[in-house]
């Protein structure tokens, strides 16, 4: 094998690839990236046998072949390269290495052989249809945070994805997470094709490298899915990855429909002042109350180390007195995914869940669980 490539395209099809791959793995062709060589084309593949993501890139190839090597060294290489310089990879040297040339710069890397390398198997996926990235980025970003973190629950460690009928009567695709004291729902129309798609849990690792792939993209994806497994492809970058083998609760049950107590409040004022009394709070807990009287919203926290903080503002609100406990960072987690300019509270009381929607954006839909303080 042996070919010569551009720096930058390099480096950034290495980025993509070695995100995949977990710094310590106890078998080693797992830490490494397979290379293949062919028809002016540059193929890269990495795996941490539950997320597999490919690239192609275009290349000068001289001879044909394939090998793996450690996709962090590797990475970490070309990173220190100069800007716009060739790279050559592959030619003549001892079995177990790899040459790699740039410039008046000379390395000899470890390799593995690339049969040892895991096969991509390439599973029938029976549900296909296109979605827009910006509203993929969407459904990510509004729903991840909620994702939960605990191991034992492994069915709330990703977001749900399913098509459903919503309450207006439109058929839409909807992205839902939740760690069972706070959870997020996400909403966009139905693509052509989802329609008889399963419910899947995409796990959180795969939420996480896809948005990276989509960060800069404005492209259409094209979406593979099975009851076991989903696919993206992206502008020459496929992600295929397993989905949790498990079942997403009843999310319904937990959003509350007959709260009488609204509350519209300035997103940017409210998360400051959250993000203020809540400095107060005490490390593990982080708890602050919300104090509700007649045009009046009072933000408070105590703290028998750091003492207290109080903030008062000024809301248009006379549904009857309330108190009500919350943890802080999950607040500002909320209103941060507020789009509009006002997040919208739908309360009952201190022990019941309270509603968050977004006043300029039907789709999103948040639920918070109420903590004693």
């Amino acid at each position: 094998m042996k070919f010569m490539i551009n720096r930058g395209a390099l480096l950034k099809a290495l980025a993509h690839v070695q995100s995949v791959v977990e710094r310590r793995n106890t078998i080693p062709i797992l830490s490494n990236v397979l290379i293949r060589a062919q028809d002016g084309m540059v193929e890269l593949s990495a795996t941490d046998m539950d997320i597999v993501v490919v690239e192609k890139v275009a290349a000068d190839v001289t001879q044909g072949g394939s090998t793996t090597v450690a996709a962090h060294t590797l990475f970490d290489i070309v990173r220190k390269l100069e800007d716009g310089s060739q790279i050559e990879l592959g030619g003549g040297v001892e079995e177990g290495q790899i040459a790699m040339r740039s410039g008046r710069s000379t390395l000899k890397l470890a390799a593995l052989a690339s049969e040892d390398f895991p096969a991509i198997t390439d599973d029938n996926m029976p549900n296909s249809f296109v979605l827009d990235a910006g509203a993929l980025r969407n459904l990510i970003d509004r729903t991840r945070f909620a994702i939960s973190t605990e191991e034992t629950r492994y069915y709330l460690n990703g977001i749900y994805l399913h098509a459903v009928t919503s309450t207006n009567g439109e058929s839409v695709l909807r992205a839902v997470a939740t760690d069972g004291h706070r959870l997020a729902r996400m909403e966009i129309p139905l693509p052509s094709g989802a329609e008889n798609i399963p419910g899947v849990i995409v796990p959180r690792k795969t939420v996480n490298e896809l948005r990276k792939l989509i960060e800069e993209v404005d492209d259409e994806i094209a979406v593979l899915m099975s009851d076991t497994k989903i696919r993206f492809s992206i502008n020459g970058i496929v992600l295929s990855s397993k989905l949790i083998d498990g079942t997403f609760p009843d999310y319904d049950r937990v959003i509350p429909e007959e709260n009488d107590k609204f509350l519209e409040v300035s997103c940017k004022r409210f998360e400051r002042a959250v993000d203020l009394v809540s400095t107060i709070s005490t490390e593990k807990s982080r708890a602050i109350k919300l104090t509700l009287a007649a045009n009046s919203l009072v933000l408070s926290a105590t703290s028998p180390e750091s003492g207290s903080a109080t903030e008062e503002l000024e809301i248009d609100y006379n549904d009857g007195d309330i108190e009500i406990g919350f943890n802080s960072k999950y607040l500002i987690d909320i209103t941060q995914q507020i789009q509009g300019k006002k997040a919208c509270f739908a309360l009952s009381d201190a022990a019941s869940p309270t509603l968050v929607t977004d006043e300029e954006d039907e789709n999103a839909l948040y639920v918070l669980m109420p903590m004693r303080v």
